[in-house]
């Protein structure tokens, strides 16, 4: 163990119920001043449509991180052995106005972005991707985009708003922040209003993989393909939890049945090794619809994974 850079806390240490309300009981930071890895809660759901309680996302994804060791025992990834990772909170939000939230996260991470790090945000609705690649775009410019969803998230308008966690890919677009040709959505079905739904993205140059297309198959081929065609760019990674079936990730707004298995989320993840993934997060876990409190401990695996395949996780 590395005496270098910061490790989780140990059960050995101190038993996994206690302790720190840090993701994986790592340390705390003021800011991300010398980390390789941030981590960045953003407690937030003013912008979902249907069932709410992503606000409580981030402090039950950290409370099941509690459990999760620091090596990979699949991959070999030892991500706390190479990289500096610390907690440093939440984004403080205005839990009374969307607008402002949305400028209050560009603003938080323009100043994380000072630094030469990579956020990992756990969310929140997913109304929080917009702001934050505003703020990747200023550091790194129009990003290629994974996105892991069971929505596309390109409705024009939400009664009437332009920003809505049903959004933020076409506000995305739009402003230029995506490399369209180098977007890729995985993890789409459900029912719609129309074919556009989809197709709308389609056309702008985004690659759209439907669930139905991933049913009982490996996506490992498929990563394979996408690091190929994605090289070095730069890739921003955002997984909303939906992506998942809900009979394995029940504790999310906006359920739809058909979806992904953990393996599959997992698969996509461990993926993305090899990527230059200048930032991810995890979105729309909703404590109050997770009783047995398995969504969110999905989740916090997911994050773990993500640590494990930044560019510096391998050393």
């Amino acid at each position: 163990m590395s005496d270098k850079y910061n490790q989780p806390l140990g059960g050995n240490d101190m038993p996994r119920f206690a302790g720190p309300g840090t993701f994986m009981r790592l340390p705390e930071a003021e800011n991300a001043k010398g980390l390789d890895a941030a981590i960045i809660g953003i407690p937030m759901d003013i912008g979902t449509s249907w069932r709410s309680g992503t606000r409580f996302g981030p402090k039950q994804v950290r409370a099941e991180s509690n459990m999760l060791r620091p090596y990979n025992m699949w991959t070999r990834a030892a991500p706390f052995e190479n990289m500096q990772v610390a907690d440093i909170g939440d984004v403080p939000i205005n839990t009374f106005n969307l607008l402002d939230s949305v400028e209050r996260i560009t603003a938080f991470y323009d100043e994380v972005l000072k630094h030469d790090v990579v956020p990992v945000s756990i969310g929140g609705d997913h109304t929080l991707t917009l702001p934050i690649l505003r703020s990747i775009y200023k550091k790194h410019g129009p990003v290629a985009l994974l996105h892991i969803d069971a929505h596309a998230d390109i409705n024009e308008h939400m009664f009437g708003n332009e920003i809505a966690h049903g959004t933020p890919f076409r506000r995305a677009y739009e402003e230029g922040l995506l490399n369209a040709s180098k977007t890729y959505q995985i993890g789409l079905r459900g029912t719609g209003y129309s074919a556009e739904d989809f197709d709308t993205g389609r056309e702008w140059g985004f690659t759209v993989i439907q669930a139905e297309e991933l049913w009982y198959k490996s996506l490992a081929p498929t990563m394979d393909d996408i690091r190929a065609t994605l090289g070095d760019l730069p890739v921003y990674l955002t997984f909303d939890i939906d992506s998942l079936d809900p009979s394995v990730a029940p504790g999310t707004g906006t359920p739809e049945i058909g979806g992904l298995t953990a393996s599959q989320g997992m698969e996509i993840i461990r993926g993305c090794a090899g990527l230059n993934l200048v930032g991810c997060d995890l979105v729309e876990v909703s404590p109050p619809y997770d009783t047995s409190g398995n969504t969110a401990v999905v989740a916090a695996n997911l994050l773990y994974e993500m640590l494990c395949v930044l560019p510096k996780a391998r050393g």
